[in-house]
């Protein structure tokens, strides 16, 4: 027998080994209850259930590695809206949606919005439903005014139109937050660092401030800041992701 043979029949011996040696895996064990008459019924349901616990723990490592990839691969998106009240720039649906979707897509995410019921009233509760292809999937939301109230205080829409608005809105907060995206004018990032947040993430910041409780005061503090308003670009995503964690605290 030649030397590459030898080496071939090594491998093999130490790989045989390996299979004789390894450990049964809960399935295993689950395989052998199922057809053994003597197994107690009792023990045979917390083995399943362990199973489940651990499929389940596995599949969510899976999702936040995936998140974490996909998250590398995102950049600031540009603001390519105007809003005429706040006279301020903001990205639309559509921009953040044509960076994101091929990017989260392919980390095997898929993303889709229902509605909840929303703690105030006039009020309408955006979801927003993670799904992984691991199997794990994580639920956002956010609730958004939909009184049909302007700036000023006056009647700008019908209930109609303030639902769809606020629909919306929320949709365009949530895909933000979800990925941790930060807007814009400079698409290579050189301006979003130093720029404070537009009008729309402020206005995000403050209505989680307040759905967690929390005291504007101290995350002012927390941020380094003297007022929400002077929070950069480069801040904002550190700020929201603050207050999903406290909101999932709260929850």
């Amino acid at each position: 027998m030649s030397t590459h043979e030898l080496e071939i029949a090594e491998v093999k011996r130490t790989e045989l080994a390996a299979i004789e040696q390894r450990q049964p895996s809960v399935m295993d064990i689950i395989g052998r209850a199922v057809t053994d008459p003597n197994m107690d019924v009792d023990k045979l349901e917390r083995l399943i259930a362990l199973s489940e616990r651990a499929q389940a723990r596995e599949a969510e490592q899976t999702f936040n590695k995936a998140m974490t990839q996909a998250q590398k691969e995102m950049r600031p998106v540009a603001a390519d809206a105007n809003n005429p009240q706040t006279k301020s720039k903001y990205a639309s649906y559509f921009a953040l949606d044509r960076a994101l979707r091929p990017i989260y897509t392919k980390h095997g995410f898929s993303l889709s919005y229902d509605t909840g019921e929303a703690k105030q009233p006039d009020y309408i509760q955006v979801l927003c439903y993670v799904s992984h292809d691991s199997g794990h999937s994580r639920t956002y939301h956010i609730d958004m005014p939909a009184d049909g109230k302007g700036a000023k205080g006056g009647d700008v829409m019908t209930k109609t139109h303030a639902v769809g608005a606020g629909y919306s809105y929320g949709q365009r907060y949530l895909l933000k937050g979800i990925f941790n995206i930060s807007v814009g004018d400079d698409q290579d990032g050189n301006a979003v660092d130093v720029a404070s947040i537009d009008a729309d993430q402020m206005q995000h910041i403050l209505d989680q401030i307040d759905a967690t409780g929390s005291d504007i005061e101290q995350f002012c503090k927390f941020m380094g800041v003297e007022a929400i308003k002077h929070i950069t670009m480069k801040e904002y995503g550190r700020a929201i992701q603050a207050l999903n964690a406290k909101a999932r605290k709260v929850k």
